[in-house]
């Protein structure tokens, strides 16, 4: 017989409502999953008054330590109780277990913070991620306290769930948890030295072009350099060729000039004879005659 239970609002007079449309649907027999405590079965559906409100209650026995816990219907979706998974589910969870892919924060209570919301989610992936993180940690440091107890905790709450749905022995379950873990690691550490091998190259690569950026740099300060020193000697060759300069102008060789020109003494005109004095004349004549 299957039931669909909601519990009415509280009210001053004992009045309860079962609606066909309430959030879950659970029938006796069913395999449950009841948060941080494991695999349940119900039992039972009853209803129970209690302080003058009749509600109705999941009668579950947890299959970890055979004990009894009743939960309100009205509660169901508050505490997460949910259904067990099935065969399909079962090869998901494993295939989620080994795919190598960890969440892994560095600060203890964000760590801590996340791992508890997951674990009280009641999802049995959520978990799986929980179980993934702090195993893969534990590998690398030692685990407080409280993150070894949620350690063993998840891993006992996946076995319980799916020995029971595979109908295996809970070593066996383990051994398969084991195996997909091992997977998981060992495709994460290979992923995180590709990515350290990428991160060489790109380094070496990044290098390489600086060091190319040098080299250019220094061959072309060489080349500069030689060019500077080109013009240089060209200047001196230049200088050592060039022409005397006085008062900042060259002085341009020429052709010897004379220091002084020819010019005629006397003028070319024809000289007028002057009569000679009588005297004059008579000396000239006794110097000759002498």
């Amino acid at each position: 017989m299957r039931y669909t239970l909601r519990a009415a609002p509280v009210t001053n007079r004992p009045t309860t409502t079962y609606r066909n449309e309430g959030h879950v649907t659970f029938q006796v027999g069913d395999k449950v999953i009841y948060p941080n405590h494991g695999l349940g079965i119900v039992e039972r559906i009853e209803e129970k008054t209690i302080l003058g409100t009749t509600c109705g209650f999941f009668h579950l026995r947890i299959v970890a330590n055979d004990t009894t816990v009743l939960v309100p219907v009205a509660n169901v979706d508050g505490v997460g109780l949910r259904k067990a998974i099935d065969d399909a589910e079962v090869e998901r969870l494993f295939t989620l277990l080994g795919d190598g892919k960890i969440d892994n924060h560095q600060n203890w209570k964000g760590r801590f913070k996340d791992n508890s919301d997951k674990m009280r989610t009641g999802s049995i992936y959520d978990m799986a991620d929980v179980l993934k993180s702090l195993t893969f940690l534990s590998k690398s440091k030692s685990l407080s306290f409280r993150e070894k107890r949620m350690l063993d905790r998840a891993k006992a709450l996946i076995i319980s769930e799916v020995s029971e749905v595979m109908r295996q022995k809970a070593l066996e379950v383990e051994e398969q948890v084991d195996r997909a873990l091992e997977k998981c690691f060992t495709t994460k550490v290979r992923n995180i030295n590709r990515s350290q091998a990428r991160a060489k190259v790109a380094t070496a690569t990044k290098t390489g072009i600086v060091a190319t950026a040098t080299k250019t740099t220094i061959v072309a300060a060489a080349t500069k350099t030689g060019i500077v020193a080109t013009a240089t000697k060209t200047t001196i060759v230049a200088t050592a060729t060039a022409k005397p300069v006085m008062n900042g102008k060259p002085i341009v060789a020429s052709a010897a000039k004379p220091m002084v020109t020819a010019k005629t003494v006397m003028s070319a005109k024809p000289v007028k004879a002057t009569a000679v004095p009588p005297l004059v004349a008579g000396r000239r004549t006794a110097a000759r005659a002498s």
